[in-house]
């Protein structure tokens, strides 16, 4: 299964000079600021400034691109998928008029796209954009350019499918082998690699090889950036997990908390980096049947969402939907149904009422009413997510 792929944005300093920028840099950078803290609401009020300004230089111009294919990303992440095609494909335009059809950034944008088409279920399209910017890069930059190392990643991370593990494996083991000759082996560029390596063999239940990258990840992440480094604690959540799928609880809590530790230290107690910790904490209580743990991981992660991201946004019905089943199995029904409710609400403005995560919403609200015996209010809900997911796979 698909868990990330690597998506580019255009740089302000690759599109144009810093004393060039004036007023639209400014935007892009502040855009970018808040981007990386997970402020999506700033991020997308600074984006928009800066297309504003972009547009003053002409329909052609490559900032008018970059800003688009910041903008698409942004509500790629959003679950806003039609806006962010359209924005990527009018940035694939502009980009080969201004610069033809083999630069770098039109490869850039290829990949943004087909990172798009793959969230969206569209893994032919994927794989023919991610093969199409793979293509380009070796001709542009060289067999053992980084980008296409991570072209051969995004491809590979395609096929963690279950049915296509040989091929996904060669893909990494490739890029891997790029990265270690332009790197060095123990650099940390090449944890990218291992990462996708990790999680390939998690997938095919090999749990010893992954576990031997993750301990070899953090090997080379302590030695280059130090122990208290942001990236040592992803790969410290990676290695719990790998624990807790194997029962070893008592060994994946103390690195769970090494990980918050970190991530606390480096970014704050209410900073958006430490909500993947606190979500994998909350799975790890609740995979426990502690659900007061469990519950107070949640809402913490709930509190800094709503605080960073907006009250309105999908990843925070994500975990609503997720609070809103600690709830449920421990039959404490009216909050459960609260949660739900607002979950729902959240993705039907963020989709629109016809989308697969509403159907998916839907469901989960409905096994909740039948479980409090409210059969007649349970069986439109269903209903209603029958009749979606028909009109989305026809």
């Amino acid at each position: 299964m698909m868990r990330f792929i690597l998506v580019v944005l255009l740089a302000v300093a690759a599109i144009v000079r810093a004393d060039e920028g004036g007023l639209w840099e400014k935007y892009m950078a502040a855009g970018a600021e808040s981007f990386e803290k997970g402020q999506y609401a700033d991020a997308e009020k600074m984006w928009l400034a800066a297309r504003k300004e972009a547009e003053g230089f002409g329909p052609n111009d490559v900032r008018l691109a970059a800003t688009f294919t910041n903008l698409a990303e942004l509500y790629r992440r959003q679950g806003k998928l039609p806006a962010a095609g359209w924005l990527n494909r009018r940035a694939l335009i502009i980009t080969k008029r201004a610069k033809g059809s083999h630069h770098p950034q039109v490869a850039a944008i290829l990949n943004n796209l087909a990172t798009l088409y793959a969230s969206q279920g569209r893994y032919a399209d994927a794989e023919r954009l991610f093969r199409r910017a793979l293509l380009l890069r070796e001709r542009t930059q060289g067999r053992d350019s980084l980008d296409v190392a991570a072209s051969l990643d995004n491809l590979g991370l395609l096929y963690h499918d279950g049915e296509h593990s040989a091929d996904a494996e060669a893909l990494h083991r490739q890029a891997l082998a790029i990265r270690e000759k332009v790197l060095g082996p123990t650099h940390p560029g090449v944890t990218v690699s291992l990462a996708h390596l990790a999680s390939l063999y998690v997938d095919d239940d090999k749990i010893s090889d992954a576990e031997s990258i993750y301990r070899r990840m953090l090997t080379i992440q302590e030695n280059a950036l130090g122990h208290e480094h942001p990236d040592v604690a992803t790969t410290l959540d990676s290695l719990a997990d790998l624990y807790q799928r194997q029962g070893k609880y008592a060994q994946a809590e103390p690195i769970y908390r090494r990980a918050l530790a970190i991530r606390e230290k480096a970014f704050g107690s209410d900073s958006a980096e430490i909500v993947p910790t606190l979500e994998n904490m909350t799975a790890f209580y609740r995979d426990q049947g502690r659900f007061p743990d469990a519950e107070a991981s949640a809402r913490r992660a709930i509190a800094i969402k709503e605080k960073t991201l907006g009250p309105n946004d999908p990843d925070l019905a994500k975990s609503l939907n997720d609070l809103a089943g600690l709830f449920r199995r421990q039959s404490k029904f009216a909050d459960a149904e609260q949660s739900y409710k607002r979950a729902l609400a959240i993705d039907e403005k963020a989709y629109g009422p016809n989308h697969p995560e509403v159907a998916s919403m839907l469901e989960n609200y409905a096994v909740l009413l039948r479980q409090m015996g409210r059969e007649s209010d349970a069986t439109p809900l269903e209903s209603r997510a029958k009749s979606i997911r028909a009109n989305t796979a026809s």
